[in-house]
């Protein structure tokens, strides 16, 4: 690669994944949500479903509604209320809030979101982001948080779902704000279409519109100023890398400067410091093996470390992990304790104990893992790709989740590693060069060979790894052709190689009832120790991660909730999860 190149590309690289930012940058703490008071509704029961940090009580509603509402025990059935929310930024894609609610007998997505959420949300949605069969759901309110190209007079919007008896100048007239504006908050809704949402100005405590808070545009400004102040960071770094490999590209293990990086709560050790932890990075020393270097033992600085040494050649995915891991921090995790540019590009991770989650499946020299360690295991990688999904700011999707990449300390605690692959945001429809196919055979879903990347890539090879703990055989299996000789008479194109999800499909698939076959494909080292039900739950689970179209794929959000719930019934066989289940179970058979 010539220099000129080779610099270019790190640049558009870093410019491309610092412009990835939030479509929602702008949040505010409080919307209202209109809800439609239908006969049987209290505010202690509409204080329980939209539980958040500002709602808590009947009171906190009944502040916001003291000129309508008499008192706390008189609500005027078919009425409204103005129900206040925090307005969050989520996904970093739009402004709305997730409440967590529990699934009762009888309940449907339609009678969720229409009556106990009165139209604030839709069962298509609910359908979309949650599980099947989970006991408790997530259901998303949108929320605004005004405009100022629009109006500066407003700053409090109330998410307001149409019946059929409105119109645009009955709002209009009810909230005395001008029919045009109204429409501008909401561009291209047909207010007197009789469903849909819309964003109309609303009252605070004291009955008064609020302004759009002075401070926005300053807020924006330090988020800009943090982005562009992180983004030189790591160009630094990138300038000081490219110097360094092309004035010594011809040198094997020189001790070479790197005064000019600097990088945020990451020290920097140095080649000597590393070389003598790891006895000049002997064999001794090696402890593993990856795509983009090898990864050494030492104890520099008196701490237990992973050492990674990684080519030159590798600079992007160096620089990945790097702007990730200085970034997020996570228990279920890896932690990055320190970097160092001398010769080659090494990362120094914290030391785990127990190594990968694919030893201690499928190394027969291992003790089996107890059926609830490996339940565990599932919620400690779902917690983790939750937070760099949900939670992170900006939101990353890590694009090689396996089981050789989920470590395990001493505890059987699972922690996510190698993050070189990881890219920023959802990207569906992409023409950069740069998102080419990525990840493992075995885990990469359908869509991967279009280059068409979301956060439903992890999702799908989190499936994978959930049907790897069940079954401890590896995602992709060799055949062994002595169990299939009359087949192979018959077919010589046989394949030498099977996946664990078409395995998983044949019995999963098949006409009757698939517990039998489930039963076989269980890890044989779990012997009578475990819960079939627990076992059928997770493969309906991992079936569901497994979807061939990303969009009815679940979030990590839900799967966490369906593992929390799956994990409290879990105890070694020695107690059902049936039971725990049973309200699930009895809404299956509805």
């Amino acid at each position: 690669m010539k220099p000129i190149k080779f610099i270019l590309s790190l640049l558009l690289m870093l410019l491309a994944s610092s412009s990835a930012e939030s479509k929602c940058s702008k949040t505010c703490d409080l919307a209202l949500a209109s809800y439609y008071i239908w006969e049987g509704t209290n505010l202690t029961y509409i204080s329980n479903i939209m539980q958040s940090n500002v709602v808590s009580k009947p009171l906190d509603i009944f502040s916001y509604n003291t000129d309508t509402l008499p008192n706390l025990d008189m609500l005027r059935f078919s009425s409204r209320l103005n129900v206040p929310f925090p307005c969050d930024c989520i996904n970093d894609e739009f402004l709305g809030h997730t409440f967590l609610y529990e699934f009762h007998p009888r309940e449907t997505y339609a009678s969720i979101a229409e009556l106990t959420f009165s139209n604030l949300t839709n069962k298509e949605w609910m359908e979309k982001v949650n599980v099947p069969d989970s006991v408790k759901v997530n259901v998303t309110v949108n929320c605004s948080c005004g405009d100022k190209m629009v109006s500066k007079d407003y700053g409090l919007f109330i998410t307001y779902p149409l019946s059929s008896e409105d119109t645009l100048e009955s709002i209009a007239k009810h909230t005395k704000v001008k029919p045009e504006l109204l429409q501008k908050y909401t561009p291209g809704v047909n207010f007197s279409k009789g469903s849909g949402l819309v964003f109309i100005p609303g009252k605070d405590k004291n009955g008064v519109y609020v302004p759009l808070p002075h401070g926005k545009a300053g807020h924006l400004a330090r988020s800009l100023a943090t982005a562009v102040g992180g983004t030189c960071t790591v160009l630094l770094l990138a300038i000081s890398i490219y110097a360094i490999y092309f004035r010594n590209k011809n040198a094997k293990e020189s001790k070479l400067p790197s005064k000019y990086i600097v990088v945020d709560k990451s020290p920097k050790f140095s080649y000597e410091e590393l070389a003598n932890a790891t006895d000049k990075f002997s064999l001794a020393n090696k402890i593993g093996q990856g795509g983009f270097g090898e990864v050494y033992y030492g104890e520099p600085r008196g701490k237990k470390t992973a050492i990674k040494k990684m080519k030159m050649q590798a600079t992007r995915e160096f620089l990945a992990e790097l702007k990730i891991l200085t970034r997020v921090h996570h228990c279920n995790l890896v932690h990055l304790i320190g970097y160092c540019v001398e010769g080659s590009l090494f990362l120094v991770y914290e030391y785990i104990d127990n190594g990968n989650l694919s030893q201690n499946l499928h190394d027969s020299e291992r003790g089996p893992m107890t059926w609830s360690t490996r339940m565990q295991i599932a919620l400690d990688v779902a917690r983790g790709l939750e937070y760099i999904h949900e939670h992170s700011v900006p939101v990353y999707i890590h694009r090689d989740i396996k089981s050789d990449n989920i470590l395990l300390n001493e505890n059987f605690t699972g922690k996510i590693a190698d993050f070189g692959l990881t890219r920023l945001t959802d990207s569906a429809n992409s023409t950069d060069n740069t998102l080419h196919v990525a990840g493992t055979f075995g885990y990469m879903p359908p869509e991967n060979v279009y280059g068409r990347i979301s956060r439903k890539i992890d999702v799908y090879a989190f499936g994978v790894v959930l049907y790897e703990l069940i079954s401890a055989k590896p995602a992709v299996i060799k055949i062994d052709k002595t169990e299939f000789e009359s087949e192979i008479r018959t077919n010589e194109s046989i394949d030498e190689y099977k996946s664990l999800v078409a395995l998983f499909d044949e019995v999963i698939d098949q006409k009757g009832d698939p517990i039998e076959g489930l039963r076989n494909l269980v890890d044989p080292r779990l012997e009578d120790n475990y819960s079939i039900d627990s076992i059928s739950k997770m493969a309906k689970l991992a079936r569901a991660c497994l979807n061939r179209d990303p969009k009815r794929r679940p979030t990590m959000r839900a799967v966490v909730v369906s593992l929390m719930t799956l994990n409290s019934t879990i105890d070694d066989g020695s107690r059902s999860a049936s039971a725990a289940l049973s309200t699930v179970m009895e809404h299956d058979s509805k």
